[in-house]
Order: C-alpha cells, then structure tokens, then sequence
C-alpha cells in the first residue's frame, strides 16, 4: 500500500508498510497511477502508451527501472509485516498513570471536555492518601519496567499543589527500593502559578503543557474564569516567567486551541512565538457539531489551508535559522515508534490508566465519569482484566476503518475516547479526527522534504 501526494512543489510517495517515504521526478510519480500493490518486471504497454504524450520514451524507461528498483528492495508496496501480530497483542504492565489530583477548576472553558473541571460529577480535590495508593498501585503493577510515567491533571492541578508535591516526594522515596524511575508531568491554567511553584515544576516536572487558546481576544473568548472575565492577561507573565527559567533539558509546550472561532490559527502560533515560546501545540475543538465554537466537516477546506500556511510559515523559519516545533507536525521519518506503538497507539486502558480522587481507575481520563468503562480503584488494588484484555487487543487491524489506510501506523487508529464518544464504537475512528490527522501528517512530510534538499 502506498500514498502518493504533491504539495508544494514535491511529489511525495508513502510506503506504508515499510515506513519509506520517497521524492518522485514527474514521470515515475505518473506511473504509480497505472499500479497496483506490484511492480512488474517490465513497463506495461498501457501505461507506457498513456504516458508518452507527457514524457519521452527514455525518460519512462529511466523512472520505470527506478520504481522497480524500490520495489525489489521492499520501499514500495511492501508486504504487510505486522498484521499477523495483532491478535496476538495481550495484557501488558502499566507504564504510566494520569492521576486527577483535582476535579476541580477555576476556569470554566466553554470547550472543556471534563465538563470544566468536574468530569460530570463533584467537584472535589484528590486527598494524599488516595494518591499514596495510586503510586502503589502503580508499582505493584508495573511488572519489571523501569522507567514509569506520572501526569498530574485536573481540572486544575495547582489547586491541589500540596498533594502534588507530597506525591511527588513519595514516588521518588520509592524508587531505589523497586528500581524504578519516575517522569512527572503536569497541565496547568497558569492562573495559581508563582515563584514556588514555577520553581517546583522546572525542577521535578520532566515535561509541563501550559493551556492557553491563541491571541487575547481568542483566549478570553472560550477560556474564562468564574465569573465570566478573561484568563489572558493574568497567565501571560506567569507563563513566560516559567518558559524563561525552564532548564534547556526539560520539555514544555504551550497547548493551543482553535475552534471555528480562530480557523486563522496560523497568527495565534506568530502570536506565541512573540511571547517567547517556541514548543507549541495546536489543538482542534472537535466536539458535539450542534456547538457553534466545534470544528465541523464543512469548516476542513478551511483548516487544511491553515496548515499549509503554517508549513510553509515553518520552512521560512527553519531556513531563516529561527526554527520551532510544532507538535503535530513532529514525525519521526527515520526509525518512528516501536511496533506496538505503531498498531496500538497510546495504550490507553492496558499500559495507561487515570485514576479519579476517589481511586476510581479508568482506561484515560477522557474516559472519567462513565461508568461502564471503570476498571477498579486504586483503594482495594481491583483492576478488570476483561477491559485492560478488550484495550489490548484494539489496534489498527481490529478497526474496519483502519486496516487498509495509508496514515494507520502514524495515528494508530486515533482517540480511543473520541471514537466511542463520536462514533459509539473504540474501534470506529472519528471521521474528522482521522482527516485532520491525515492532513497534518502529509505536511509534515513535506516540511521534512523542503529541509532536505
């Protein structure tokens, strides 16, 4: 299986199976019209016949032997390697661990899906003890893995700050004993933040997202307080604060959002990069389509043109040796993730669980309030093994829709939790998530491309 496409001038062909990404001349890019899943040792005559209105006959001769050449070496239409392994995905330790330290928030995104801050529920704060067990929990079933991943998240997790550093000392008190080692995480609104805990964050948190929409009038449009003012102005200097003392070694990125508010999301990144921060993310409001603020399947042509703006904004800037990242554009073309990552994804549910104040544990935290996806708690130390089973075996091969595209190993099926939400199934992917996920992956081939030549 392969995806051919032009963009900026590059035609670019995507070998799915093997991974391989090649640039093509005009001819031999033509050629891949006339076919199908194999090469045959000679050109055929229909395509030979069709083509030579457009190309002299050398010069198809020279890009036929170059195709064929790649498909003896199995870079085009390989053979499909990793669908044997599907069934045979299983149960495997947990690795990493969303703990929401706090059901909680003071903000109230009218975009947020935890129901701004209290998941549906109580709006109530994670005691220590609940998260003591959670690290135990951890532990107890992380098998032999060594290295094991912590993210605290909310709502707000500096509401709950205390609890957040006492967990922080009890994880590292435990990892010598068990030959463990632990990598924080945080997401915060920025409004709680000061010295104190800027200076925590910078020394224990490994990674840290800083959640603000885009421009003022952007941010203070859907990201608002309490009492309905903005969030702009109060988090700004506390976000830069934080940036300016963060070590070189240590990961941050400010989260972006665009709805159908700001589709000209390209001047909100312009806009980060004015304030200093050059780790970004921009992410789609892509919820409930009776929302005027949701992405929506008609508002696509729009968003795709954004992303080539953007791309071809990130090649100027690269070349002008002012480069940044973009997360979503951020494609590893050389070796990519492990085997299972590629069919499997993010492991929600088998290798990644959330667990709730209450020691509730569910397969992810955008899973968190339904009832019929809680796996146990935390508390009594109870996991159902029927769900973790059922999240192990969802990869590629088991979604319908997944099996036979081009982009399944990059995505991974995408958002188990946007899946059910949206299409009622894990296994059926989000119709939209999956077009902008496409999108976002042919353009960051092809900033790879322009780098390259």
């Amino acid at each position: 299986m392969i995806h051919k496409y032009s963009q900026n001038g590059f035609n670019i062909v995507m070998d799915t199976n093997s991974g391989a990404v090649h640039l093509f001349d005009d001819a031999p890019f033509a050629m891949l019209d006339y076919l199908d899943n194999a090469v045959p040792n000679e050109p055929p005559k229909a395509m030979m016949d069709n083509l030579k209105g457009r190309f002299d006959e050398e010069t198809l001769r020279e890009g036929y032997w170059e195709v064929l050449d790649l498909y003896k070496k199995g870079q085009l239409y390989s053979d499909d390697v990793y669908g044997k392994f599907a069934s045979l995905m299983k149960n495997a330790p947990i690795k990493s661990m969303c703990l929401n330290i706090a059901h909680d928030c003071n903000l109230r995104c009218r975009y947020c899906f935890a129901a701004q801050g209290d998941f549906g529920g109580e709006r109530m704060l994670m005691p220590f003890s609940v998260a003591k067990s959670a690290i135990d929990f951890l532990i107890r079933n992380s098998g032999t893995r060594h290295n094991l991943e912590l993210d605290f998240f909310g709502g707000e997790p500096l509401m709950n700050f205390g609890v957040v550093k006492q967990t922080v000392a009890y994880a590292r008190s435990l990892e010598k004993q068990y030959d463990k080692c632990f990598r924080f995480t945080i997401t915060t609104n920025g409004l709680l933040l000061d010295d104190e805990k800027i200076d925590f964050i910078n020394r224990e948190m490994s990674n840290c997202i800083l959640s603000l929409d885009g421009r003022k009038d952007v941010n203070d449009r859907l990201r608002i307080r309490v009492d309905g003012s903005g969030s702009y102005d109060t988090i700004i200097p506390k976000f830069q604060e934080l940036v300016k003392r963060r070590p070189k070694e240590k990961d941050y990125y400010v989260r972006g959002t665009f709805s159908k508010y700001n589709l000209d999301f390209l001047n909100d990144i312009k806009h980060f990069l004015d304030l200093g921060f050059d780790e970004i993310s921009m992410e789609p409001v892509v919820s409930d389509q009776k929302l005027d603020y949701s992405i929506q399947e008609d508002d696509l042509p729009r968003v795709f043109e954004e992303y080539d703006r953007l791309s071809q904004f990130m090649i100027e800037r690269a070349k002008a040796g002012k480069g940044f990242d973009f997360f979503h554009f951020m494609v590893d073309l050389n070796q990519g993730p492990c085997a299972i990552k590629r069919l499997r994804g993010c492991s929600c549910g088998n290798e990644y669980v959330a667990v709730t104040p209450t020691g509730d544990i569910y397969p992810c935290h955008q899973f968190v309030g339904s009832e019929e996806w809680k796996m146990g708690n935390v508390l009594t130390g109870a996991l159902n093994q029927e769900i973790k089973s059922a999240f192990a075996l969802t990869n590629v091969y088991s979604k319908p829709d997944c099996k036979d595209c081009w982009a399944k190993f990059y995505c991974s099926g995408g958002c188990n939790a946007n899946n059910l939400q949206y299409e009622g199934s894990i296994r059926r992917p989000h119709s939209i998530s999956c077009k902008l996920e496409k999108k976002r992956l042919e353009c960051a081939v092809m900033i790879q491309a322009a780098l390259s030549v």
